[in-house]
């Protein structure tokens, strides 16, 4: 069983100073609270209403950024690990929506974003890995950053990869939503541990940025796909997770979610994009759909 603390934060925008002792205030918070896992919101340490790229290079810093250190000194009499997001300078001179995994040894991860939601497209570039699963003293972590979540061939990647709990930093923008109804973001969450029997913790953060408004929606969600926990009127999302109940998959005697799967079936669903897979299920192709055939 691990304990689980998110704080849905309000950063400074583009303040890299001030979102520094947040963080590291909310983690030595945390660990008051016995928290072995810490989870704070996408682009903690930059704000995400981010102007231009010119503004964004102003807040990135790389993995050897001495922050990750004071995350890691603050967690290692614990044991805890933290994970938090930030804008990532690239050795190769680009700029990444990114997340770093930290326990008290240093740095263990850094999760580069691969599905940008909107006007990211316009200041980060996308990841080009997998999401990385890390085998950590509480247990086997898989990350994502918010948008990549809507994407479920992610969630099945690291399921089927022994993630024990997806971990996903987001920052949500405020929608409309029908009332006694969760916001589209956990309804995709709540799917995701259920079809996956697996523990998925999300995020969200909270405060007015630049005129945007958050869902401040965070939660956590057990393996059987139900919330256990939401913010409290301080943000802070509270719960204990027993990570080995994920390792089965197994929904009935005879109903093995995993060892039920049909991959070779699939292959339209996972295969890469290509002008004949374009005509046939993009929304820029007109909604081109193939036809049925009436032959005997």
């Amino acid at each position: 069983m691990i304990h689980i603390v998110c704080t849905q934060l309000a950063p400074a925008i583009a303040n890299l100073d001030a979102n520094i002792e947040l963080s590291l205030e909310t983690i030595q918070l945390a660990v008051a609270e016995h928290a072995d896992l810490i989870v704070m919101p996408e682009l903690t340490l930059s704000g995400y209403m981010l102007a231009s790229i010119e503004e964004a290079r102003t807040v990135a810093i790389t993995r050897d950024h001495p922050v990750f250190a004071r995350w890691a000194s603050e967690v290692a009499e614990s044991g805890g690990v933290v994970i938090g997001g930030f804008a990532e300078q690239g050795d190769d001179g680009l700029v990444y929506n990114s997340a770093a995994v930290v326990d008290g040894s240093g740095v263990l991860a850094i999760y580069r974003k691969d599905h940008l939601w909107d006007k990211e497209k316009l200041i980060f570039t996308p990841g080009s890995a997998i999401p990385p699963v890390i085998e950590t003293s509480i247990g086997r972590l898989g990350i994502l950053i918010c948008y990549d979540l809507e994407f479920p061939e992610m969630t099945r990647s690291l399921a089927l990869r022994g993630a024990e709990v997806i971990v996903v930093p987001t920052n949500w923008p405020r929608e409309q939503h029908p009332g006694g109804e969760r916001v589209p973001e956990v309804t995709i969450a709540m799917a995701a541990a259920h079809i996956n029997q697996v523990g998925v913790v999300c995020c969200d953060r909270s405060g007015l940025e630049r005129g945007q408004a958050w869902n401040e929606a965070g939660c956590v969600i057990d393996k059987e796909g139900w919330v256990i926990a939401t913010a409290d009127a301080d943000g802070k999302i509270r719960a204990d997770l027993d990570l080995r109940l994920s390792r089965s998959k197994w929904i009935t005697d005879l109903c093995d979610s995993f060892g039920d799967r049909r991959p070779e079936l699939y292959a339209a669903v996972t295969a890469p994009k290509t002008a004949a897979s374009v005509d046939i299920f993009s929304s820029d192709s007109g909604a081109k759909l193939a036809e049925p055939s009436h032959a005997a």
